[in-house]
């Protein structure tokens, strides 16, 4: 058999080793436009603050495609798909043929349309590229920079600026920072810690035009302000890379359509990742999980049926586990109801500065937020993917002590093999 993976991160990685699981033999080519070896883009705002070194970021280890033989063509874009004559066209001019196809091509960042985009000092935030590019510009002098974008990749590139002795200013849209992920209360509590640490923030507002001849030398906001900088970081969001796809037969909705083995309406052709959409087990709907780990599962399980092997993707959900400084969160779910169906939970201590809500939708847990005490979130997370009725012990749910033995006795039982909790 002759695979095929376009994609070089999480869901690529989870195909490859799905496929091995089954296949010890066929032929695996990772395509890939960037020319490092698989490594985690979560990790590009540690690296630009100096927190983690390159060699450090490796998503799996340096012999990766040589113990399970694959081979890389990497620094070349796939640039079109002929699924009548199975063949993927290279930026090269190289045709790679296949049998089975996997499209892992991930997100691309949301560039909104503004005058003055192709100044010099505009910047990205999603690859590694990016990033150095950006850490060349501030050893170069830069030392002013407006983020658009106070989502989490916005907020991460500015924290690494910041760290690196950059005056940044945040420019969000939204009411309240991480608005995707965070309620009312708990975006302000982290707006209040990271201005601490020197951020700057316009909420409702945008960037309408960047200043400047051939390099960025501020911006004009919505508002009608302007803001000197000499870097800008486009940090809006990031959506599904669906351009291969364009105008083909493979239907697209916000990311590629997939069935519970991650296959497309394409026959032989899979997708997996942020490129795709996966069933959300809050939501109980298809819906694009830009997570890590449900890229490697999506991944796996694609690789697996690739191969031949009969196997699902039972769901996910999405979740969020990241930290600014010492104030670490981690959320899941619903977070802000829209409807008297839910039941909302709240416990906030402004000593700690903690924050710990849990939303109940017929009994059962659908989301939370963890802020600053993040304990035994884990097994709120457990509850969410296991739909359990916590009706009898909710009250117990955000207690900081909360475990097993709150749970009812012959609950305990089934999740501890009749031991003691």
């Amino acid at each position: 058999m002759n695979y095929v993976i376009i994609g070089n991160s999480a869901a690529a990685v989870g195909a490859v080793e799905g496929i091995r699981q089954v296949d010890s033999k066929g032929r695996i080519t990772v395509i890939s436009d960037e020319p490092y070896h698989t490594y985690s883009r979560p990790l590009i705002s540690y690296w630009l603050a100096g927190k983690v070194a390159e060699d450090k970021m490796i998503y799996r280890d340096r012999n990766f495609y040589e113990v399970n033989s694959v081979t890389p063509v990497l620094g070349v874009r796939a640039e079109k798909i002929n699924f009548k004559s199975k063949k993927v066209k290279l930026a090269d001019g190289t045709d790679v043929p296949f049998e089975k196809l996997l499209i892992a091509t991930g997100g691309k960042p949301i560039v909104p349309p503004m005058t003055g985009l192709n100044k010099k000092g505009v910047y990205s935030f999603l690859k590694f590229d990016d990033v150095k590019e950006i850490e060349k510009a501030v050893s170069a002098g830069s030392k002013k920079a407006v983020v658009i974008g106070a989502g989490l990749i916005g907020l991460k590139a500015a924290e690494a600026l910041a760290k690196l002795g950059v005056e940044v200013t945040v420019v969000e849209l939204a009411d309240r920072v991480l608005p995707a992920i965070l309620d009312e209360h708990a975006a302000s509590m982290v707006q209040e810690y990271l201005e601490k640490y020197g951020l700057k923030f316009e909420l409702n507002n945008t960037v309408a035009k960047i200043l400047g001849k051939s390099s960025v030398s501020g911006v004009a906001l919505q508002s009608g302000a302007e803001i000197a900088c000499d870097m800008l970081v486009v940090a809006i969001g990031v959506q599904p890379n669906t351009d291969l796809v364009k105008d083909t037969d493979v239907r697209v909705n916000r990311g590629i359509v997939v069935n519970e083995k991650m296959e497309t309406s394409a026959a032989g052709v899979y997708a997996a990742g942020d490129v795709s959409e996966g069933f959300d087990i809050v939501y109980g709907t298809s819906r694009v999980l830009p997570l890590l780990p449900n890229a490697y599962l999506q991944g796996e399980v694609a690789g697996r049926n690739m191969a031949g092997a009969e196997t699902v993707f039972a769901g996910g959900l999405a979740m969020n586990a990241i930290g600014f400084g010492d104030l670490p969160m981690l959320t899941a779910g619903i977070i802000k109801p829209d409807s008297d169906e839910f039941e909302v939970l709240v416990q906030a201590d402004p000593e700690t500065k903690s924050y710990r809500k849990a939303v109940l939708r017929n009994g059962c847990i659908v989301g939370y937020i963890c802020l600053n005490r993040v304990d035994r979130a884990g097994i709120l997370t457990g509850l969410i993917k296991d739909k359990v009725d916590v009706s009898g012990f909710k009250d117990r749910l955000l207690s900081l002590d909360f475990g097993y033995i709150d749970f009812p006795e012959e609950f305990r039982k089934s999740r501890l093999g009749g031991g003691a909790a």
